[in-house]
């Protein structure tokens, strides 16, 4: 759960800024977001969900 917490506060800083510095307007922001929901309400959100749980263990056993 953890996870999950901290990929949403990335993502909610990214577009915060994406909104503020790259001129994404909050309409597309809003588009984002119901795709994020109807994404994860989908048959696609067990495969996506594999997929980044793998790509963050992947990032947690990189030595630096």
């Amino acid at each position: 759960m953890a996870l999950s917490i901290s990929a949403v506060v990335l993502l909610a800083v990214i577009v915060f800024l994406l909104v503020k510095k790259s001129g994404l307007k909050g309409g597309h922001a809003l588009v984002c977001v119901l795709l994020g929901f109807y994404l994860a309400s989908s048959s696609v959100a067990p495969t996506i969900d594999d997929i980044t749980n793998n790509v963050a263990g992947m990032i947690g056993d990189i030595k630096l």
